[in-house]
């Protein structure tokens, strides 16, 4: 059985339409952009500003310590310095349910809540933020848990405590296909009576934009996002928010001698990983994790199961694909129109974008997946599209100044070369370790290539460059476990220049040190 459900994308779709009401007659009557906001914090106009990035956050203390308040901790440090949050997803693990937000995410970020100084007043669908915090959704905040699994888990949870290499977090709930980020971040709108939608729509969506009236987001007082995918602008940069859980599907394995190959290999992979799975849990059965070295011992292989988990999810991925994968191509149509009103716009100077799956990483168990190509595929022809149309418009600077990304449980910052498209030159910032379980690199190196087919055949070309990553590194006493997240200042100027401030907290056998990295400009 699985341990984990996964809504399918046409559901996730339409589940987040419902939630917020698209385009209801009162919504497109009074001429309200449902994918635009307005922070109204008196200082959006100002074009130098900071912000916070973190991401793949909302799990528990491990073995007695809580890497992810530690990093909380950092961010308070520059809070007050900072206009707003970026979250890049998998805001609570393992599976966005409701049940863990109050210790998962509410008491970890607690000053950054209204009410915060009693985190335990303070339901996840009623948060208000004093920092506006700003996140997209990550595949474990659609994550689901089969029925039968529920009862096992959510009725042994006690036993599942002691055995902490087994403590799924997994107890009655799921996210219910979303729903649980829906009402603690999105602007829920399902449960209003025709005359409060009215009341609320009149009172919180005031604010206008090139597209028409948006919602208003107020720090302090009214702290929601107006849907899964969104967009603001702040200091002239025009901010993108996307939810590619909706466009990572694998492309389908052809029916050919040679998909038919690759397909046997998937099962043939997905039967050692069964058997490797099997093999460490036998291991942990062993291991007093009241003893330290055991317990060091069971984090190793928490990790690896960790990891051997998201394995199978994309080769099940990958042998589900069919002929015409599902993809969310609203999503990316208005991607792609707002990219290029953006570059009509004289005030506008930058364009950020972020999303959870990352297009480019060195992260050990993310390069090779399916859903890496996916969205790397579908990102490239969008930025195609926007550079076919903009023409001499764009000529000595990237389409996008910044891409943010979690997923991958580290901080990694890498830059594109000419990959023969619009995806060229491309600075990539992965914020994703700012609370479970750092990843390794990758054994191939730094230098990222990609298999480019031709008439003439396909060649191996360089795509990408690594140029920093913090995450797990060294064995036994000279292992050191990094978490982090990231502070982005924005100077003024056309184009923008952003330096990034990378702030770590770090575990090196039972010492926690916290610092910052060098800055660095981009």
């Amino acid at each position: 059985m699985k341990l984990i459900s996964e809504p399918s994308i046409p559901v996730k779709i339409q589940k987040m339409k419902e939630r917020v009401r698209w385009k209801h007659p009162s919504i497109k009557q009074r001429g309200i952009d449902q994918t635009s906001m307005v922070i109204d914090d008196n200082r959006d106009d100002n074009p130098e500003f900071s912000f916070l990035v973190m991401g793949d956050s909302g799990t528990k203390p491990h073995y007695g310590n809580h890497p992810q308040r530690l990093v909380a901790e950092l961010m308070l440090s520059h809070k007050d310095e900072c206009s707003f949050v970026l979250h890049t997803g998998d805001v609570i693990y393992v599976v966005g349910s409701h049940e863990y937000y109050p210790a998962n995410f509410i008491e970890p970020y607690r000053e950054f809540l209204v009410g915060g100084e009693q985190p335990q007043n303070i339901a996840c669908d009623r948060m208000i933020f004093n920092l506006p915090f700003l996140p997209v959704l990550g595949n474990h905040d659609y994550y689901d848990v089969p029925f039968f699994y529920r009862l096992i888990t959510g009725s042994t949870l006690r036993l599942r405590r002691m055995l902490r290499y087994k403590d799924f977090e997994i107890g009655w709930h799921g996210s219910n296909q979303g729903d649980a980020y829906a009402k603690a971040f999105l602007d829920y709108l399902a449960t209003a009576s025709p005359e409060e939608l009215h009341r609320h729509l009149d009172n919180h969506y005031t604010a206008k934009t090139d597209s028409g009236r948006c919602l208003r987001y107020v720090p302090g007082e009214f702290t929601r996002v107006p849907n899964r995918y969104y967009s603001f602008r702040y200091g002239g940069i025009d901010f993108f928010a996307l939810d590619s859980n909706t466009f990572n599907t694998p492309s389908p394995l052809p029916s050919t001698k040679a998909g038919d190959m690759y397909r046997r290999e998937l099962q043939q992979r997905r039967q050692e990983i069964n058997r490797e799975e099997e093999q460490i849990l036998v291991q942990c059965d062993k291991l007093n994790p009241d003893n330290p070295a055991d317990a060091e011992q069971l984090d190793d292989f928490s990790a690896k199961l960790d990891q051997i988990n998201e394995i199978k999810i994309d080769i099940e991925k990958q042998l589900a694909s069919h002929d015409s994968p599902p993809t969310d191509w609203e999503q990316l149509d208005w991607l792609r129109s707002r990219l290029i009103e953006s570059w009509h716009t004289s005030e506008v100077r930058g364009r950020i974008i972020f999303f959870h799956h990352p297009p480019y990483v060195t992260e050990a168990s993310k390069w090779h997946q399916a859903q890496t190509l996916a969205v790397r595929h579908r990102l490239r022809e969008v930025l195609n599209q926007v550079a076919k149309t903009l023409g001499s418009l764009v000529t000595d600077r990237p389409l996008v100044d910044l891409i943010f990304n979690g997923h991958a449980h580290c901080l990694e910052y890498l830059r594109t070369v000419d990959t023969g498209h619009a995806d060229s030159h491309l600075n990539c910032l992965i914020s994703g370790g700012s609370g479970h379980r750092p990843r390794r690199q990758r054994r191939e190196g730094t230098e990222l290539s990609e298999i480019f087919h031709h008439t003439s055949g396909s060649t191996l070309r360089k795509v990408a460059d690594s140029l920093l990553y913090v995450g797990r590194h060294g064995q036994g006493l000279e292992k050191r476990l990094s978490y982090s997240c990231v502070r982005i200042d924005v100077k003024e100027g056309n184009p923008p220049k952003f330096i990034v401030r990378p702030l770590v907290a770090e575990r090196v056998g039972q010492e926690w040190f916290q610092r910052e990295l060098e800055q660095f400009v981009i």
